[in-house]
């Protein structure tokens, strides 16, 4: 007899199959026009750290494109790399020592690429532990000119249909980073602040007290601003007052915008505080007072502070302004404070020459509509920042690593000079335009910023489809985009801007979000708390597999997930479970294919009915990325179905005879848990299924329903589960082995078709005499023991109470059964006892002989049970 391993050997299995696969070309996308399938692979930033939230978002994507390739699509699953920005310039400024400004502009950028290629090499070796079936010849890397000629071209384009633009604007800012950052890009913290009172002169006469948490902008303010509605301030609007400590003269104007009830009711409008001074700074046409530079030090128009930080200049000039009794009193206040999303540090709004994206909130979100969303409300995330968004996109950065601009322009007559197409890939401060400008004495400057790293994968989809090559329209839009909601205000809105711009398309049929992953505390992961997992841990100590059923079965997507080492021990229990039940069948059937059905009977037939309603609800939940219940319905089957039932009541059949039915409904069972657990477990299911049959098995199909899932069917076999679950819970409730022999097991109440599955259940539940019956029995309940009441004994009694009990529970309980008192002999009396402090317990009696009566939930069916 053909043997296969007793156990699973994990390491060994997960260790081997990648590299056959790749040798095989078994996820290569063929390109097929009517069945191909492809994703927009979320391109990671390359921090060389594969963490547990990456994980388990590629897990999603994984289980997608395996399973969409078992359901016959030509499944495109691409692998992208995000390379520019901020965090890679930072990193080689820690490791090499120096600052980007330091060294040369293209050796600086060469480090980056290293330490890039680099952490790329690392991710990749993660990727691939866990079993992702990524198309390696579909990778991309956003750093090669071969990638950001697109984004260049991108750029072309939307810049000839007057959607990108140039302009002097308000743009939120880092002082850090020392670069414009996207509205996209700011974070809000609640911080505690002071609101200070100050007072400004009247120019005339007088003076008028305003509120302000930003004391270090007094040379930057502009204005004076109250409610025309505010009866206080009726006689001040028009007139002139001076700024404390720096003495420039302002209007105070009246604006519906002013809360009258916060602080004074009199504000100051600078260049700028927030988005209110800029909305005020362009209604009112005021004069562009610049208070801070770009790395937010305090400019010459603050006299005496210049230079200082802006927590230096607050501090300084609150100081100096009591010192003058400008400064009437502070109070604390709560305050939302804007930050950089990579730094943490408060952002400042700065007047700048940046290039800006339009943003059309209308067309994005009736675009966004057209696409599935998977959960539903996460399009409302989308909905509510669209509506937020007050401003353009900003889409140049002040860095050094990102795809360069491709534009130029005259220093003398300001002509902005854009590439040509044929000229890109091309960095302008390496090339000069094919054209100059029209001026008499042309003097052509290159653009020295850089594009936001945005602008590169919010082109991904574009990408993936084959874009701009002549027939990439036949795969746009593409199938699916798996993301993590924490990007849907960045990757997903701009990516549908970038679509409707350049192609007046949806980019991606369906969306399919993740969330976020929590440690085994319930906490957020990190360092401070001690409750990071990495996926690299997880392999080591329990396997690939296991880690991908926890992805599977932790949560729903769109929804957070917990990392739970309990549920990758089930997830390794379950694999281990079907290894048992294959290796049985295996065994049974000498390692070979069984399709012969031979002739089924009611057990047979239930089982496969059972595995087709399996089947189909596991399609339609991979159908919807349910991937939580899509497991829950196979471990249900394999487990409950399969493993404890079925397979216990055909073991006799097997062993008594070659019962080709039994082998048929086996095989067919178990192969189809194989093929269905493969896109979750996909080294599992290739040592699983190369044990019987060749080549891999992903590329089979997803098993149909072919049974017909007969509803009549599966209420008959679900009978026959019952008694035999009944009898032996009864077993194991009083302490006998399941292979031990009862003597005699009677059915009442018995619907006719047991009759036929007499020897399926008496084999099964090991009954020597089975006996089944329409009628209903004749269960007589006699008196076998006397349970006495204590409270009623005891208080009467006291110290003779025992006696009492032990004379009481010597009677013969079917001679006091029918009796109103029971006579005893104390210490020589008689003793009255009311039968109502005895309960006399009655057992079940059939035909004379005592019994055990076991009920079947929902159905009038009776087991008897002879005691042997």
């Amino acid at each position: 007899m053909i043997m296969i391993p007793k156990k699973y050997k994990q390491e060994e299995s997960e260790s081997k199959w990648y590299g056959e696969w790749e040798d095989n070309e078994v996820y290569k996308f063929e390109r097929s026009k009517e069945d191909s399938y492809i994703v927009d692979t979320p391109p990671p930033y390359p921090t060389g750290n594969f963490h547990v939230g990456n994980a388990l978002n590629w897990c999603y994507i994984d289980f997608v494109a395996r399973y969409k390739r078992m359901r016959g699509k030509d499944v495109s699953f691409p692998q992208g790399w995000d390379c520019h920005g901020l965090p890679t310039e930072v990193k080689v400024e820690e490791q090499k020592g120096i600052t980007k400004n330091e060294i040369p502009r293209e050796k600086f950028i060469q480090y980056c690429k290293e330490l890039t290629t680099k952490n790329i090499q690392k991710m990749k070796s993660t990727m691939k532990k866990l079993g992702f079936s990524i198309d390696w010849e579909q990778e991309y890397v956003t750093m090669k000119p071969e990638y950001w000629q697109k984004t260049q071209k991108s750029f072309l384009e939307m810049f000839d249909e007057k959607e990108i633009y140039r302009s002097k604007h308000p743009v939120n800012w880092c002082p850090r980073c020392e670069t414009a950052i996207a509205y996209a890009e700011v974070e809000h913290e609640d911080r505690e602040t002071k609101l200070n009172y100050i007072t400004f002169p009247i120019s005339e006469k007088g003076e008028i007290e305003i509120a302000t948490t930003r004391p270090e902008l007094l040379p930057a303010c502009g204005a004076i601003a109250v409610n025309p509605e505010d009866e206080r301030f009726k006689e001040l609007v028009g007139k002139k007052a001076r700024v404390p400590l720096f003495d420039q003269e302002i209007e105070i104007i009246e604006d519906e915008g002013v809360d009258p009830e916060f602080g004074t009711g009199a504000v100051m409008i600078c260049t700028f505080g927030d988005k209110q001074d800029v909305e005020w700074w362009n209604k009112y046409d005021l004069e562009l007072r610049k208070a801070l530079d770009k790395k937010g030090k305090l400019t010459e128009i603050a006299d005496e502070f210049e230079g200082l930080s802006v927590e230096e200049g607050k501090k300084e000039i609150i100081e100096e302004l009591k010192n003058q009794n400008y400064l009437n009193r502070q109070e604390k206040i709560d305050q939302r404070v804007g930050l950089c999303w990579r730094c943490d540090t408060p952002i400042e709004i700065l007047s700048e020459d940046q290039w800006f994206v339009k943003v059309h909130q209308e067309q994005i979100l009736e675009k966004a509509k057209e696409i599935n969303w998977f959960p539903e409300h996460m399009y409302l995330r989308l909905k509510n920042w669209t509506k937020k968004m007050e401003w353009d996109w900003c889409i140049s950065r002040q860095r050094i690593f990102g795809t360069p601009i491709p534009v130029w322009y005259c220093t003398n007559c300001n002509e902005v000079i854009i590439a040509e197409e044929n000229q890109i890939p091309i960095d302008p401060r390496e090339a000069e335009p094919l054209r100059e400008c029209n001026c008499e004495n042309p003097n052509l400057k290159p653009e020295t910023d850089v594009l936001d790293t945005w602008m590169d994968s919010s082109i991904s989809a574009l990408h993936v489809a084959g874009w701009p090559k002549d027939n990439y329209q036949d795969y746009y839009p593409v199938q699916l985009r798996p993301q993590g909601h924490d990007i849907i205000r960045t990757w997903a809105f701009y990516t549908i801007l970038r679509s409707l711009s350049l192609e007046d398309k949806k980019p991606w049929e369906d969306i399919l979000i993740n969330g976020m992953v929590f440690g085994e505390d319930g906490n957020k992961m990190s360092k401070s708390l001690g409750n990071i997992v990495s996926p690299e841990e997880v392999i080591k100590k329990e396997g690939a597999d296991p880690f991908r059923l926890w992805a599977a079965t932790g949560g729903s997507p769109g929804n957070d997930v917990q990392f739970r080492w309990n549920d990758v021990e089930a997830g390794k229990k379950f694999l281990n479970k079907i290894w048992n039940v294959l290796r049985f069948t295996l065994i049974q059937t000498e390692q070979k294919s069984i399709e012969e059905k031979g002739e089924l009977n009611l057990i047979d037939k239930w089982i496969l009915s059972k595995l087709d309603r399996t089947i189909k609800e596991y399609t339609k939940n991979m159908d919807e990325f349910d991937f939580q219940n899509a497991v829950r319905e196979l471990k249900a089957f394999l487990w409950n179905e399969l493993a404890d039932n079925y397979l216990e009541m055909i073991k006799y059949r097997l062993y008594q005879k070659d019962d080709q039915a039994t082998k048929y409904a086996l095989f067919r069972s178990i192969d189809a848990v194989i093929k269905m657990i493969a896109p979750f477990a996909p080294f599992f299911a290739e040592e699983a299924y190369s044990s019987y049959e060749k080549p891999t098995v992903h590329k089979q199909k997803i098993p149909k329903p072919i049974f017909g899932e007969e509803e009549e069917i599966i209420e008959k076999g679900e009978v026959i589960k019952k008694i035999v679950e009944e009898v032996r819970r009864y077993k194991s409730d009083n302490g006998i082995a399941l292979n031990t022999e009862i003597e005699k097991v009677e059915i009442y109440n018995a619907p006719n078709y047991l009759k036929e599955n007499t020897k399926t259940i008496s084999n099964t539940i090991w009954a020597k005499e089975l006996n089944v019956s329409e009628s209903t029995p004749n269960i007589e309940r006699k008196a076998t023991d006397i349970s006495v009441d204590m409270s009623t004994i005891g208080p009467k009694y006291k110290d003779k109470a025992n006696e009492v009990v032990d004379k009481i529970k010597s009677k013969n309980p079917t001679e006091i059964q029918e009796k109103d008192k029971i006579e005893i002999m104390i210490d020589s009396k008689l003793q009255e006892i009311s039968t109502e402090a005895v309960e006399l317990i009655k057992e079940p009696y059939v035909e004379g002989k005592e019994v055990d009566i076991l009920d079947i939930d929902d159905s009038d069916i009776k087991i008897v049970v002879s005691r042997n």
